[in-house]
């Protein structure tokens, strides 16, 4: 484990803000999320070193992403948030890197629809890709800086990278001149990733808000075009509120040991089989957090239409000198 300042403004006076375990793999293993007072970055502190992150993402986790035909109306969200980009006049196809690309489905969806496309992905427990290249190491790490790409994205990426400065600005060297960087992350000016523990800790390394993110595009010389608080490509639904609300009302901060036990962990300790039944047993033997689930469905439309929602997608250009 170690110790670091922010990442964004390099400042030390760190605040507290809540603690939680890993609640995907090992509810024993405990983290603190810290606040910068200067510059409001979130950030787990102290947190894994870069060489112990493989642990933290089993070949389990990259299951989610097998069912690819499940994920098409995501992809096309996704694709649709890039604006068109025309074949050059010497007939070459726009070329597209996708950070985090896990098994290379959103590589090949945009391969199916005109684009040269190339991944990025670190993890040895994602599938290996033969029919696009890939680059097996962090982005900062490549080797080339010219600009190259005509766009880059980072579908929920940069909250697990142990240095996002540095993913910006490989990003902002890597784009043509007018290329798009569009990403999303989570929102730590959110309830959702602020008070109700909906984070992915420890993968979650990193929590960003609109201010900071344009401190960091700014820093590298990319101009934000458009900012998005919705879940069209990823949701982040705000369970706990009803607890947090409870807390609120007796003036205490609600603590992660104060929510009720998720669903994923029911069906784990129970050893059920996922699907309606083991939901439908959770629901009976959990009825306040059921009722809850119903309060965060409510509260999460309420927190799209006030912009506060616990996603943000931003596209981002490189200006043409």
């Amino acid at each position: 484990m170690e110790h670091v300042s922010c990442n964004l403004c390099g400042g030390s006076d760190l605040r507290p803000v809540y603690e939680q375990p890993d609640t995907l793999f090992d509810i024993n293993d405990w983290f603190s999320i810290v606040g910068c007072a200067r510059c409001g970055l979130g950030f787990v502190n102290p947190r894994p070193e870069p060489e112990e992150m493989t642990r933290y993402y089993p070949p389990e986790f990259f299951s989610a992403f097998e069912n690819s035909g499940a994920h098409q109306n995501r992809y096309a969200a996704q694709a649709a948030l890039l604006a068109p980009t025309t074949a050059k006049a010497n007939g070459t196809l726009p070329l597209l890197l996708d950070i985090g690309c896990a098994n290379g489905d959103f590589p090949r969806f945009m391969q199916a629809r005109g684009w040269r496309v190339e991944g990025l992905e670190v993890s040895p427990n994602a599938n290996a890709i033969t029919d696009f290249p890939v680059h097996r190491m962090p982005l900062p790490e490549l080797d080339f800086d010219a600009p190259r790409y005509d766009a880059i994205t980072a579908w929920a990426v940069l909250e697990h990278v142990h240095d996002p400065r540095a993913y910006f600005n490989k990003a902002a060297k890597l784009l043509k001149p007018g290329g798009q960087f569009v990403f999303l992350v989570t929102n730590f000016n959110s309830l959702s990733s602020r008070a109700l523990f909906n984070e992915d800790i420890p993968r979650h390394l990193y929590f960003f808000t609109q201010d900071t993110l344009r401190a960091y595009l700014a820093d590298a010389g990319l101009e934000m075009r458009n900012i998005y608080f919705d879940k069209a490509i990823f949701e982040m639904t705000p369970v706990n509120v009803l607890y947090y609300l409870w807390a609120k009302l007796r003036r205490r901060k609600l603590l992660w040991r104060e929510t009720p036990e998720s669903r994923h962990l029911y069906i784990q300790r129970k050893e059920l089989a996922r699907g309606m039944g083991a939901t439908l047993r959770y629901a009976l033997t959990h009825p306040i957090a059921a009722m809850d689930r119903c309060a965060a469905m409510l509260y999460g439309r309420w927190q799209i239409r006030r912009k506060s929602y616990g996603i943000i997608t931003v596209a981002a250009i490189k200006p043409v000198p």
